[in-house]
């Protein structure tokens, strides 16, 4: 399984940055992880992901417990599926993403800076993994 985590927008804050690269390190033990930055309007994601179970982060999305979302980790990893994970920047995605993703992912009701949001998706990423493979992090 693969696994890719992007984000619009220049990373500036390096401890939030600093949070999500440690946690995908230690994700790279089970799975192959890669995060960058694209820009929507250089970028043909639709194309390169068309067979990706897309996942946009989007404070309007679905919001799920860490048990669901291992489950759905589970299951893709059972597909053999890449997952493509997709931030906003602050002016949030182009129009016509939304419709075009396999699901729309809140990590909260409350409203983070879109560098803290990608360090816990990067987090929950990692227990995902860690409680498939029974490693004792997610106590």
């Amino acid at each position: 399984m693969k696994v890719f985590v992007y984000f619009i927008g220049k990373p500036r804050d390096e401890h939030s940055n600093a949070i999500a690269a440690e946690f995908l390190k230690r994700t790279s033990r089970y799975a192959k992880v890669e995060m960058r930055e694209i820009d929507p309007a250089r970028t043909d994601f639709w194309a390169r992901h068309a067979a990706s179970y897309k996942v946009l982060l989007d404070p309007a999305g679905r919001t799920m417990a860490s048990s669901a979302f291992v489950e759905m980790i589970r299951k893709l990893e059972d597909e053999g599926r890449e997952v493509a994970f997709v931030l906003g920047g602050h002016d949030g995605f182009p129009a016509d993403w939304r419709r075009l993703a396999d699901i729309l992912l809140s990590l909260s009701a409350m409203t983070f800076h879109h560098e803290l949001a990608r360090a816990m998706l990067c987090e929950q990423i990692y227990r995902a993994f860690a409680t498939l493979r029974g490693h004792p992090y997610p106590r």
